[in-house]
C-alpha cells in the first residue's frame, strides 16, 4: 500500500484527496495535514464521509507525514514551501498542485526536488494535461497567422488569476512560437487599448459561483477560428490524476517531474 499524506485535508481539494485515498485499493491514509488555528484540528480525516479513517487532522508537520511514502499538496504557496522543506529532510515525496507561485518559489521548488522527487504541475487533470500537448500541435501547425487568446473560468472563492492551468497553457503556446510569454503576454485590457499586438497571447478571467475550472483556448485566423476547450464539472478529476502522480513517484529518486511525465506524454 502507498501511504499518502494529505495537506490542506479539511479544504474542498483536500476532501477530495481524502475521499479518493481511501477509496483506492492501493493506497492508504497515513496523515492529514492543516494550519494552526483550524477548527478541524483533532478530528477525524474521514468524519466527512460519516466514517473512520483512524487518522486525526493535525498541524504537526512532523506527526502528519511520519510514516508517509508520499505528500498530496494544494494549499498555499507559503505553506506548500514549508511542507516542501520538511518532505526533503524526512525523505518523503511529494505531490504538488498549489498554484501562485512567484518564479523565486518556483525555483525553491527545484531546489527541493534535487533532495527528493517532486511532481510539479499546474493542473493533475488528466485531460487538461492532454490538452497541453494538444496546443502545442495546434499553435504549431496553424503559425503566426492566428490570434491566440485564453479564457478561464473558476469559482468565486479563487484567490490568484490567471489560474495556473491558464499560464501553463500560456507558457506552451509562447514556447511552440518561440516567443516570451513575459513580454508577449496581455492580462488586461481597459480604455482606449489600440490595435491587438501582433503575435501577443491575450488572457481573460471570470470569477463566480461555484466553477470548478474551465479553460478555453482560441486560435482566431481570417475565415476561421479554432477553438480548444477543458471544462472540469467535479474536482474528482484532480484526485485521480493526483494519485496517478504519487503511484508514479513510488520508489523514484530524486528529480522534478510534470504530468506528461506521469502520463508518458513527453515534453511539449
Amino acid at each position: 500500500m502507498l501511504r499518502v499524506a494529505v495537506a490542506g485535508a479539511s479544504g474542498r481539494m483536500g476532501r477530495m484527496l481524502i475521499e479518493a485515498v481511501l477509496a483506492s485499493g492501493d493506497c492508504a491514509l497515513s496523515g492529514a495535514l492543516e494550519h494552526a488555528g483550524s477548527p478541524a484540528l483533532g478530528q477525524d480525516a474521514g468524519a466527512f464521509l460519516g466514517r473512520t479513517a483512524g487518522v486525526a487532522i493535525t498541524a504537526d508537520l512532523r506527526a502528519g507525514l511520519a510514516g508517509a511514502d508520499v505528500l498530496i499538496d494544494f494549499t498555499r504557496p507559503e505553506g506548500t514551501l514549508a511542507h516542501l522543506a520538511l518532505c526533503a529532510e524526512l525523505g518523503v515525496r511529494a505531490v504538488v498542485g498549489t498554484t501562485g507561485f512567484t518564479p523565486a518559489q518556483k525555483a525553491e521548488i527545484a531546489a527541493r526536488a534535487q533532495q527528493v522527487a517532486v511532481v510539479f504541475a499546474a493542473n493533475m487533470s488528466v485531460g487538461v494535461n492532454v490538452m497541453l500537448r494538444l496546443l502545442d500541435q495546434a499553435a504549431r501547425a496553424l503559425g503566426p497567422g492566428y490570434d491566440i487568446e485564453v479564457l478561464e473560468a473558476h469559482h468565486r472563492h479563487k484567490v490568484d488569476a490567471p489560474s495556473g492551468t491558464a499560464l501553463a497553457m500560456g507558457e506552451v503556446l509562447a514556447q511552440a512560437r518561440g516567443i516570451d510569454l513575459a513580454t508577449e503576454g496581455v492580462f488586461a485590457r481597459h480604455g482606449h487599448t489600440g490595435e491587438r499586438p501582433e503575435g501577443a497571447i491575450g488572457f481573460a478571467t471570470l470569477r463566480g459561483g461555484d466553477i470548478v475550472g474551465e479553460h478555453t483556448v482560441y486560435f482566431a485566423g481570417t475565415g476561421e477560428r479554432l477553438e480548444i476547450s477543458h471544462k472540469s464539472g467535479s474536482r474528482a478529476n484532480y484526485a485521480d490524476g493526483s494519485l496517478r502522480a504519487a503511484r508514479f513517484l513510488a520508489g523514484r529518486g530524486p528529480g522534478l517531474y510534470g504530468m506528461d511525465d506521469v502520463l508518458g506524454l513527453g515534453s511539449a
